[in-house]
């Protein structure tokens, strides 16, 4: 039965890439997230408009709130997907992301839009999220970097879609209110639809013609984790504080891209237009530029995915990991040596746009490939509460960065040392745990 598995009307091996598609579009519509900083100055001008004065901080907390309950949701729903299958917890959390976004459009002041969009939102996201990825690791033993790294493709690609499609409705003259409401019916009637496929594959289903690899001479055989017995691995422990340095990078990056690239863009664009640096003309021409920056920066974040998910595949989550550092620290170390370049400022941030991505596919592959799959939805979404911790550090230091430090650039200098320690940390824990009784 088993061998004959077939998924829309086609045998499994080519029926699961299929799959892989319904998980990358379930991921776009949940990445929306990511958009949150594009979004954020018209939602700011529409508070304005209610005579409201919102500070910095004030407009960061829904992004933060939502990335925090979306981190804390995760494990939470992990057993579910399990118990329940990903199509009935998908739908759940689908529904909710699409409501949280209808919510938001009806938010009078940024402390409304922190229950709305960052509460429900964000539980929503976090029942959602693991529900493809783990439909996705659990269809490819033979290509599970690959697979992962394809489905999570949409959540980077999101900021991009969703900030243009923002712009061109902004430009016919739609208030961003109303725009917060069709992206919301849109999630909603997209993910739950999309999630109504989601299926594992049957017990004891593989690609034809494959079997697991044996493991190396010396190495820790293939054995499958519960929960319990993860967390008490050295393995998960370096696993968690490396993903933790990889989204503290990313997603401090990601808020501070708009800041610090005013900075650096302002004084040349000035000498391009020959216009003193205060002139409104200048303003423009950086915050039009920044914006065009932001899809290259999430093509990057997004194609970084199943690059990252092949090498993990091919050399191996170490290696990958240990990769992914040294890119980190020398995109740091360049912004930091060459701060006003603009060439810098470009592949600096590209650099660390692309390892958020990556490790948003390293993490995953690396729990199914140390712990196994019996217990992975489960393991995952602990494993994913290190996303979180990054995303709540992150976000308070990328509002607060240029108060805390004098400036942006020390921070570079900071995550460049984060690097170096996630490079120790992974080179000396990230291996294949041993189970006692395997």
């Amino acid at each position: 039965m088993a061998d004959n598995a077939k998924l829309f009307g086609m045998p499994a091996e080519s029926g699961r890439w299929i799959m892989v598609i319904v998980g990358m579009v379930i991921q776009l519509c949940l990445g929306a997230v990511y958009a949150y900083g594009a979004l954020r100055g018209s939602i700011e001008a529409f508070f304005k408009t209610l005579g409201l004065t919102p500070t910095a901080m004030d407009m960061t907390w829904p992004f933060i709130v939502f990335l925090a309950v979306f981190a804390i949701t995760m494990p939470l729903a992990g057993p579910y997907i399990q118990k329940m299958g990903p199509k009935k917890v998908g739908i759940v959390g689908g529904a909710l992301c699409g409501l949280g976004w209808l919510a938001a459009s009806t938010a009078s002041s940024p402390t409304v839009l922190i229950p709305l969009y960052g509460i429900i939102g964000g539980l929503g996201v976090g029942i959602a999220y693991g529900c493809p990825i783990a439909v996705s690791a659990q269809w490819f033993p033979d290509k599970r970097g690959l697979a992962v790294g394809t489905t999570v493709l949409g959540f980077g690609l999101s900021s991009a879609i969703i900030s243009y499609s923002t712009k061109y409705m902004l430009g016919i003259n739609l208030g961003i209110m109303e725009i917060l409401k069709i992206f919301g019916i849109a999630f909603l009637i997209i993910t739950v639809v999309l999630s109504m496929f989601l299926a594992f594959p049957p017990a004891g289903w593989k690609p034809a013609g494959w079997t697991a690899p044996a493991p190396k001479p010396g190495a820790a055989a293939k054995a499958d984790f519960m929960r319990n017995e993860m967390t008490k691995t050295g393995t998960f422990k370096g696993l968690w504080l490396c993903y933790t340095i990889g989204a503290l990078a990313g997603l401090t990056a990601i808020g501070i891209s708009g800041p610090v690239g005013t900075e650096v863009f302002t004084s040349i664009k000035a000498t391009e237009l020959g216009l003193p640096a205060t002139d409104p003309g200048v303003a423009q021409a950086v915050k039009d530029l920044i914006f065009l920056l932001i899809v290259p920066f999430a093509l990057v974040n997004g194609l970084a995915r199943p690059v990252f998910g092949t090498l993990t595949d091919k050399l191996g989550t170490k290696n990958t990991a240990i990769l992914s550092f040294v890119l980190i620290f020398a995109a740091c170390m360049l912004m930091y040596t060459n701060y006003n370049s603009g060439t810098s400022y470009i592949a600096a941030f590209a650099i660390l746009w692309a390892c958020l991505g990556g490790w948003l596919a390293i993490a995953p592959t690396a729990t199914a490939s140390y712990f196994g799959l019996k217990d992975n939805a489960k393991n995952y979404g602990l494993v994913f509460t290190a996303y979180g911790a990054g995303a709540v550090i992150g976000g308070i230091v990328s509002a607060q960065a240029k108060t805390l430090m004098g400036g942006y650039k020390p921070f570079f200098l900071i995550v460049a040392v984060l690097a170096i320690i996630g490079l120790i940390v992974a080179q000396m824990m990230m291996k294949p745990p041993f189970k006692k009784d395997a």
